[in-house]
């Protein structure tokens, strides 16, 4: 007994160095770290992080094992390897800053967007989209979140309209002058038609992807974007969040999916009342049941 107060007391004196400063940079270091991680799954940069693990690990041994000449070598490539992680990295660099330098500071105080008009966008949507699938007419919106698409608007036209399941209907015809760019949409409404996208850099997609899902990807690889994609061959509905695609959806599922993704405060509130609403239709059920037995 006396042991374990003994662990406890040391415990407590080490707390009590503890202070909020300190809290807040650990915060913040494990924030950084997860990022990072994050990114490296993500990305084809896998490999090259256990490379570098596996060089630091054998310098520490060739240390231990007072190996002198593997060491310099290794301890030469270590420090070197700073400036060669810049260049290898640099894609993931770049895009790490790209999504900081675009976030806009309204979105960082937390203003919200109109729920309402994402809510028409989203229906209308899927609307359309149930009609490109049937008739294999390729289509390709991005919707934007934090991160600005206003290089790609100007490669296209500018619009200011409100998302309409016809208007799409006739942006994305094969006939239309539009139809090859991306519709981006803003808050709900419409921005920005025949945009160009930049392409996915990652050498690992599938052969059976064309330009309409390299393009729809690499929009997703580079920002927080969610991008709905409908293939001009099959004519399935597809959907890239954060450089990952989700293939073969029915419109119930693309519907579901940009709620999600675009609505996720206002679903998770809807959910709350629900369960307040079913946790009282129960109490007056327990009730009425209690009643009766007494009766």
């Amino acid at each position: 007994m006396e042991y374990f107060l003994q662990i406890l007391q040391n415990v407590i004196s080490v707390l009590r160095l503890i202070h909020i400063a300190d809290i807040i940079d650990v915060g913040i270091i494990a924030l950084l770290i997860y990022k990072v991680m994050m990114l490296v799954r993500r990305t084809s940069t896998g490999q090259v992080a256990k490379g570098v693990v596996l060089v630091l690990v054998a310098a520490g041994l060739s240390e231990f094992f007072e190996l002198y000449t593997l060491n310099f070598l290794l301890n030469q490539v270590v420090s070197w390897g700073v400036l060669a992680l810049v260049i290898l990295f640099q894609p993931e660099i770049r895009k790490f800053l790209e999504q900081m330098g675009s976030s806009r500071l309204g979105d960082l105080m937390g203003h919200p967007n109109a729920p309402d008009e994402i809510e028409h966008a989203i229906q209308q949507t899927v609307e359309a989209y149930t009609s490109l699938s049937k008739s294999k007419t390729g289509a390709l919106m991005v919707f934007e979140r934090k991160n600005r698409f206003d290089d790609c608007i100007k490669t296209g036209t500018a619009l200011e309209c409100e998302v309409n399941s016809e208007l799409l209907k006739n942006l994305f015809w094969n006939k239309a002058p539009l139809h090859d760019g991306a519709v981006i949409v803003r808050n709900g409404r419409i921005v920005g038609a025949g945009c160009v996208l930049p392409l996915s850099g990652n050498v690992n997609l599938s052969r059976d992807l064309g330009m309409r899902h390299r393009a729809g990807i690499g929009a997703s690889e580079h920002s927080d974007a969610v991008v709905a994609i409908v293939s001009e061959e099959t004519g399935s509905i597809s959907v890239a969040v954060g450089g990952m695609l989700k293939r073969h959806l029915a419109p119930e599922t693309l519907e579901r999916l940009l709620r999600n993704e675009l609505l996720p405060r206002q679903e998770s509130e809807e959910q709350k009342f629900s369960w307040l609403r079913n946790r009282l239709k129960g109490m007056k059920g327990g009730e009425q049941s209690g009643e009766n037995q007494g009766k």
